[in-house]
């Protein structure tokens, strides 16, 4: 005949399931934890960047100088794809048209082959990739995010899509940012939010054959990384710990740095060079007195969702 438990045990058990889930919240959340923080970069590995997007970009454009290959270029092709599937052109034409930045100076972070050029009128493009320039009609500028050629105060607007992940000091680029932007100037950021740290294998993509008894262990381990209740596991915790570091003044941008893979483009974002999460960035922005015009209701929260973040700056 079965005994029932007492009532003193069942506490018991249920208390120790209930420790036994905070410590792993907790272990979770430190090991996923944003400790990165911008650092000096070498010479090399600025001119590693700066070449890999060079070449990334020599294919595709057809001009006089530059006729229609039977090669695409793969990184053209899947940026193409991507841009048009995410809706990027209507997405970034209705901030244009809501901000009243028909006619003001804009400028557009990262602009890569210019596909986005004539949704208004003053447009400047700013580009790492020396190979682009002829993708423009109008005005091109080659520089870099973390040193950017304007005076301050120059911009009505910004835009930048699927660049910040590719940026090696993250920080420095949106100081860089908000430096040439105007007071009450709006800035529309959509970069890939936290990037997997798995896509520069690849692992999401190949199959177990392909990789060692490591690479098995990883693969296996990413339907549960990249479950839900992991991922809130991870994040909240984390987010609420930095919203409460906001209170104190400005914040340091804190992320993941990752390896990106410069060899195989396996998927989306191998790569990326960190990982962002889109509240640390919102936090950022409101811990200088800006303003989040996207963060209305949860999206302001703790489990925020990975939408496009416009903001409002205040100088």
């Amino acid at each position: 005949m079965a005994v029932p438990f007492s009532r003193s045990r069942t506490h018991r058990v249920v208390a120790g399931c209930a420790i036994a889930l905070v410590a792993a919240i907790v272990l979770i959340a430190a090991a996923e934890f944003p400790y990165d923080v911008d650092a000096p970069l070498s010479p090399e590995q600025v001119e590693k960047n700066r070449a890999y997007y060079a070449e990334a970009y020599k294919a595709g454009a057809t001009t006089e100088e530059h006729p229609a290959s039977d090669y695409d270029n793969k990184y053209i092709r899947i940026a193409t794809y991507w841009a048009q599937a995410a809706h990027i052109d209507e997405q970034v034409s209705s901030f244009a048209a809501k901000y009243g930045l028909a006619k003001g100076a804009v400028l557009d972070i990262g602009s890569g082959r210019g596909y986005l050029q004539d949704i208004v009128e003053n447009y400047t493009g700013l580009d790492i990739s020396s190979s682009v320039g002829r993708f423009y009609h109008k005005k091109f500028v080659l520089g870099s995010a973390t040193s950017m050629p304007f005076p301050d105060n120059t911009f009505d607007g910004v835009w930048t899509i699927w660049v910040l992940e590719h940026v090696p000091n993250p920080e420095q680029a949106l100081l860089e940012t908000r430096r040439v932007m105007k007071n009450n100037a709006v800035l529309f950021l959509e970069p890939a939010w936290d990037c997997k740290p798995w896509a520069a294998q690849g692992y999401d993509v190949r199959p177990y054959s392909d990789f060692r008894w490591k690479g098995k262990l990883v693969k296996a381990s990413i339907a549960v990384r990249a479950s839900v209740p992991y991922r809130a596991a991870a994040r909240i915790p984390d987010r609420m710990v930095r919203g409460m570091a906001a209170w104190f003044g400005p914040t340091r941008l804190h992320y993941r740095r990752l390896e990106p893979n410069w060899k195989d483009y396996w998927e989306a974002d191998s790569d990326a060079v960190n990982s962002i999460d889109r509240y640390e960035v919102m936090l950022w922005f409101r811990s200088r007195g800006d303003e989040c015009l996207s963060c209305e209701g949860s999206s302001g929260m703790p489990w925020m969702t990975s939408l496009p973040l416009i903001v409002r700056v205040h100088k």
